[in-house]
């Protein structure tokens, strides 16, 4: 592959945006800066230049969901969130049967580290499991799991293959022993669909827990907690994930799930070193309104596209977000108070950082993977690369 040079470009580094090129060859970034362009030259006339985005907590897109259980599928998913500037992607289950999770598992090993004209998948997110029930929010309402060392053992046989992130509520009986298990291979455990009192939740960090998904979705809080024992009043897990230096957490910043105070008071408090921007999406993205199934087709749960989000049928709730993290860069970067490189970390260095990947992606710095997203003044993405290669569009 000869050399590329992106010249004329708002390069957007984990500090600071500067003008100059990026040269990129053998899908390696090799320059940066005020640089001799060499090989193809792509002037960007002025646009931004971001590093790919990582996408933690995605279900699906344009009309496929990982939970259908293909290759193709899957292939479907990163194709479509690449057209939204993702490069790297952890693709995540929903509420299933245990044939299902292992056969989820079973792809993502097969599919671990391709790129097949879309984002580059680098092993599942298993989720859905070990949620406590009651916290399910729009997931099907199928086998939840309890933890049980025998059983979890083999899902537990997929990390560092098809298994790199695990969901697990730190309050299920023997949560702990398979949070332990899951850290000592290397798997990153998150607290998610839980209604633990803080002090179960710290229990979880001390076992291993480390990132905390949707904040202030599907979780214990003082007024949920307080439903149940009027006083002395209890810390539940929204409050703990903004406690704890530990804990890094996700925001779905859609426009719907989240106001933006509630964006804000995130960004103030965790900060985005430690916050990352999620799609946490379903299989409508680039689709029409309508309705579609959130998981398997046939056996998950019947939701509703409509006005920009999904919603359960009824109306009455949110069921899954249906835009690409391109539309959070846009709408967190349009608030005053969230600078742009640290807008642009919660979408790519810090999630890179959360799955262990900063040392190859995740920004614009001389080594990484060439995975970069240009995107013009109103941050809509123009362009898309993957390791250097420009993905359709």
């Amino acid at each position: 592959m000869p050399p590329t040079t992106f010249t004329n470009a708002r390069v957007v580094l984990p500090t600071e945006v500067v003008s100059g090129s990026v040269v990129v060859a053998g899908g390696i970034i090799a320059a940066v800066g005020d640089v001799a362009a060499v090989g193809e030259v792509i002037d960007l006339g002025g646009r931004y230049l971001l590093p790919g985005f990582v996408e933690m907590h995605v279900h699906g897109g344009d009309g496929a969901d990982f939970m259908d259980l293909t290759p193709e599928a899957f292939r479907t998913v990163a194709r479509c969130h690449a057209r939204h500037g993702t490069t790297t992607m952890t693709p995540t289950s929903t509420v299933g049967t245990f044939e299902q999770y292992r056969c989820f598992l079973e792809i993502n090993a097969d599919l671990a580290g391709t790129a097949d004209g879309g984002a580059r998948l680098v092993g599942g997110h298993l989720y859905g499991p070990y949620f406590r029930p009651e916290a399910k929010g729009c997931h099907p309402d199928a086998a939840f799991l309890s933890p049980e060392p025998g059983r979890d053992a083999e899902l537990l046989a997929f990390a560092g293959r098809g298994l790199r992130t695990l969901t697990v509520a730190p309050e299920l009986p023997g949560a702990l022993a398979l949070i332990r298990a899951a850290r000592e291979r290397g798997v990153l455990v998150t607290a998610g669909h839980t209604y633990a009192t803080f002090a179960e939740l710290r229990a979880g960090v001390e076992a291993g827990v480390r990132h905390v998904d949707h904040l202030f979705c599907a979780m214990s809080d003082r007024a949920r907690l307080r439903q149940t024992q009027a006083f002395p009043m209890r810390a539940g897990v929204m409050e703990g994930t903004l406690s704890f230096d530990e804990l890094t957490t996700e925001v779905i910043a859609d426009g719907h799930h989240l106001d933006e105070g509630l964006l804000h008071f995130a960004f103030k408090l965790k900060g985005p070193d430690r916050l990352a921007l999620v799609s946490d999406t379903m299989r409508a993205v680039d689709c029409p309104d309508g309705e579609y199934w959130f998981g398997a087709t046939g056996s998950g749960e019947r939701v509703r596209k409509r006005g920009g989000v999904g919603v359960t049928l009824d109306g009455a709730g949110l069921a899954s977000a249906v835009v690409g993290l391109d539309h959070a860069v846009r709408l967190m970067a349009s608030y005053p108070w969230a600078d742009l490189p640290g807008v642009v970390r919660m979408a790519s260095l810090t999630p890179a950082r959360n799955l262990g990947l900063d040392a190859e992606c995740g920004s614009i710095e001389v080594g990484k993977r060439a995975d970069l997203v240009a995107m013009d003044g109103g941050f809509a993405v123009t362009d898309v690369f993957v390791g250097g290669v420009r993905i359709g569009r």
